[in-house]
Formats: C-alpha cells, sequence, structure tokens
C-alpha cells in the first residue's frame, strides 16, 4: 500500500469533483443530450474545426436488358462545427479538507456551477433554430401552438425525407409546453387514453403524432407585441454538438486536473491554490461547439 502524500491527496479531491460534476450537466441538459453528440473526444482547443462528412444524394438506375450501369459521381457533402465555445464556472472552498469529510457539501457547491454550464449549453444550441431554412417556418407568433401545427410539424420532415426509425423531437418553451396539454385531442383520456392521463396526472405530454415533446427554459424569443417563440422539431442528425477535451495544465503551475467524460461530454476540472483568500479554487471548463448538420431535418415553430 502506498503512503498518503498531499499529491495523493489533492487528486483524489480533484478526482471527487470531476465524478460528481457530470452527472449533474447531463441531469440539466435536453437539447445536449437529443442531438447527435457521436464524435471521439479527443484533445483540441478553441477555435478548432470539426469535419463532419454529409452522405451524398444518389439515384437509383433501372437497368435494361444487355444496358450498362450508369456512374455516378455523388459529392460528398461536409458540415462544419466550429468549437468557439470555451465556458467556464469557477467556485472556491476555503477547507477544502471538509469536502472529503462532508460528501454533500460538495453538491452544495457544484450543482450551481454545473447547471450554469449546462444551460449556456442549452441556450446554444436552441439559438441553431435561424439555421433550419429548408423547411418554412410553422405556427404565428403569439398565437398558441394547434394540432394543425403540430401535424404540419411531422409532415414537413416526412417530407424532408427524415429517416422513418429516426426519432423525431420537439423542445418548446413552458407557455407552449402548457397550450398543448389544454388541447381536448391530447390531454383528455376519452380521446387519448393513458397519454391524455399523464398529461392530466403527471404533466407530461410524452409522445404526440411522432414527437416526444420536451420543454425548455431557454427556447430563444424574439421581437415585442407580439413576442415570436422559436420553438424547434428536428430529428437528432438535424443538429451536432462537438465537445472536446482540453489540455492538461503544465507541469509545475500548481494546478492539477482530471476529467469526467460520459457519453461523449468531456469536462475538466482544474484546482488550484489562490494565496489571496488563503481558499481552494475549482473550475469547471468545457469547450465545445455546435452546428446544424441537416437543414432539411429541421423545423421552426412558432408561438
Amino acid at each position: 500500500m502506498g503512503a498518503i502524500t498531499s499529491n495523493n491527496v489533492a487528486s483524489a479531491i480533484v478526482k471527487l469533483v470531476a465524478v460528481d460534476a457530470l452527472p449533474v450537466l447531463i441531469g440539466n441538459l435536453i437539447m445536449g443530450n437529443l442531438v447527435n453528440r457521436d464524435y471521439e473526444p479527443v484533445l483540441a482547443n478553441a477555435g478548432d474545426t470539426v469535419n463532419i462528412p454529409i452522405p451524398p444524394t444518389m439515384i437509383a438506375n433501372n437497368i435494361a436488358e444487355g444496358g450498362s450501369v450508369q456512374a455516378q459521381n455523388p459529392s460528398l457533402g461536409n458540415a462544419q462545427i466550429v468549437l468557439n465555445s470555451h465556458v467556464e464556472a469557477t467556485f472556491q472552498i476555503p477547507d477544502v479538507t471538509k469536502v472529503l469529510a462532508v460528501p454533500d457539501l460538495l453538491k452544495i457547491y457544484m450543482q450551481p456551477a454545473v447547471a450554469a454550464i449546462a444551460q449556456r449549453i442549452e441556450s446554444d444550441l436552441l439559438a441553431l433554430y435561424a439555421g433550419f431554412t429548408f423547411n418554412g417556418p410553422l405556427g404565428t407568433p403569439g398565437v398558441p401552438i394547434t394540432e394543425a401545427v403540430v401535424d404540419a410539424a411531422e409532415t414537413a420532415l416526412f417530407l424532408a425525407k427524415a429517416p422513418p426509425l429516426e426519432e423525431k423531437y420537439m423542445v418548446v418553451d413552458a407557455s407552449t409546453y402548457s397550450a398543448w396539454r389544454q388541447i381536448p385531442r391530447f390531454s383528455e383520456f376519452q380521446n387519448a387514453g393513458e397519454a391524455g392521463l399523464r398529461a392530466i396526472v403527471d404533466g407530461t405530454i410524452g409522445k404526440v403524432k411522432d414527437f416526444f415533446v420536451f420543454r425548455s427554459q431557454f427556447v430563444p424569443t424574439t421581437g415585442t407585441a407580439p413576442v415570436n417563440t422559436h420553438n424547434l422539431a428536428f430529428t437528432k442528425n438535424a443538429i451536432g454538438l462537438v465537445v472536446r477535451r482540453l489540455p492538461q495544465p503544465l507541469p509545475g503551475t500548481g494546478a492539477i486536473a482530471e476529467y469526467a467524460e460520459l457519453g461523449n461530454f468531456g469536462m475538466r476540472v482544474v484546482m488550484s491554490y489562490q494565496p489571496n483568500t488563503l481558499a481552494q479554487q475549482f473550475t469547471v471548463d468545457v469547450l465545445y461547439g455546435c452546428g446544424v448538420l441537416r437543414n432539411a431535418l429541421g423545423v421552426q415553430v412558432n408561438t
């Protein structure tokens, strides 16, 4: 068994913080858990560009007897996501040894810091609504959502050839979610069965017209009188979120870093000593970028 040293204790503290950080982040994300994150979490720097290949469009040729194949020269598409968001949340703990003795104390510090990062990622993802121009915006600003609008959104994604087996999502604000729950066809047991009962008792909409419905506090709004709320209907491959692991601090600088990674999410937790306040400083930071991958697989739903 190795000897207990100050370095071992310091590393253990940072690992403890890192383990508790990521579940809080993922638990506070809605959009981040719905979009495409299937990219290798390698080391990167702010400003780097990630190139994501987009499958080309091809046609089927009816070859007649004695005929020849029709050679196609498909052009592989490319979507670029720039790692232009390096966000952090920093806090200080005067007596860091209490963290090891009282684990709940760590959560008191960690939860608001990591929740702030999750909210920033959520806001950036929802702000991509303006990039979906293939399908015309649906709904009317200032007017509550209707069944016809929901139906039109699903039809738009179908006509855009969204893969039938790919799940469809609609993320709306609180007012739209509330109005949706009050549409009789969706919220009454005699009309919607078990789903309608859940909408009344549990307050959850669940799945309607092939959309899994979620609400977020960070759906953007524009304009005044009436305010235009930009809800978003999309499939997973419509939006990409790329998170990259940040490098370790330089050796000998007095900072210790650990990584927390889960499901292509990567966070860095850095601990350093602040002599001015005689406290240990913790910084939780994430380097990420997000962007529209497939324009046709998303549609704005205005309310």
